[in-house]
């Protein structure tokens, strides 16, 4: 593991648990693996899934310092809020909330779990989310060509709650002990483009969407490297984890966790994409979301050894 007179800036973790609160899917049946334990449904009890994502992170440090991160929040805050409950999560315990990016599937459920949890949540807890959170944004269907209105996120109705303080980041941040945003992702790969079809409201007018602002979220468990941790990844997931590389200054990838963003690409992109992850040798690859099932199987076909089908409700937990 390479490091550089800077490592001390980034803490490393000797236990780090991330919980997939909703994603795109569920199965109780799932066995539970070395590193991963999912949710067991009982009568009256059942795990929510939605086309949305949202994660509970927990940090512990060698030091003792720990804390705990609810990054992303799905679509609907009544599911999310089931799965909250069902996990068991205090939100009391939250010391940071995150956002990945401004689309509706991210923090559509936002608003909800504030107001349901606002006798929790401590004020003045940090809503850390990058350039262009707040901005109108649109997705044009090729079969009709019509801009859909994916609505906006609003500043003013979160600040009008009075419960968490809004910090946005343009540069590696650290959000809780040991886990930190990325900033923005500098794009090194030849295939990984936005796709035309997003959109964002600028002075009235439709441009396209490059997601200056979308931030990841990266990790350094000792002795093992590097875990990173996707909203959509819409600028890469080579990119995100080659920047992740970058930043640190550690070569060594532990576990990539999250949407790859490869739903509806063609067998190129994806080929190119499982391909690249494959050549970082990752120990864990845990793809979510938006990443499409024909590019989730193509993981599993390639990275067997290291291909983990994520289930709504499952905690993964990666320790030194």
């Amino acid at each position: 593991m390479k490091r550089s007179p800077e490592q001390h800036l980034f803490r490393e973790v000797e236990r780090l648990s991330i919980t997939v609160v909703t994603d795109n899917y569920y199965d109780a049946l799932r066995p539970d693996t070395a590193i991963s334990k999912s949710y067991r449904t009982r009568p009256g009890r059942s795990m929510h899934a939605e086309h949305g994502l949202s994660y509970f992170v927990e940090t512990v440090t060698p030091s003792g310092d720990s804390g705990a991160l609810m990054f992303d929040y799905g679509v609907d805050a009544r599911g999310v809020s089931n799965n909250i409950r069902l996990l068991e999560i205090d939100l009391s315990r939250i010391n940071a909330f995150g956002l990945s990016h401004g689309h509706f599937d991210h923090w559509g459920g936002f608003i909800g779990i504030l107001k349901r949890g606002r006798k929790k949540i401590a004020g003045g807890t940090p809503l850390f989310l990058g350039v262009d959170a707040f901005a109108h944004r649109y997705s044009v269907r090729p079969s009709e060509g019509i801009a859909q209105d994916l609505g906006r996120l609003k500043r003013e109705e979160i600040e009008s709650l009075g419960i968490v303080r809004i910090v946005e980041v343009t540069e590696p941040t650290e959000l809780i002990p040991g886990g930190y945003f990325t900033g923005p992702i500098e794009r090194v790969t030849p295939y990984e483009h936005v796709r035309p079809t997003l959109k964002i409201k600028r002075n009235g007018v439709l441009e396209q969407d490059q997601f200056p602002g979308e931030q990841a979220v990266v990790f350094l468990v000792r002795g093992k490297g590097l875990v990173v941790l996707s909203g959509c990844a819409h600028v890469g997931i080579v990119n995100t984890v080659m920047h992740a590389r970058k930043m640190t200054d550690v070569d060594r990838v532990h576990a990539v966790v999250g949407g790859f963003h490869l739903v509806g690409s063609d067998s190129e992109a994806i080929d190119a994409t499982v391909a690249d992850i494959k050549r970082l040798s990752p120990d864990h690859v845990i793809p979510t979301h938006c990443t499409g099932f024909e590019a989730i199987n193509r993981f599993r076909e390639e990275m067997a050894d290291q291909f983990h089908l994520n289930t709504a409700g499952t905690t993964y937990t990666f320790q030194a």
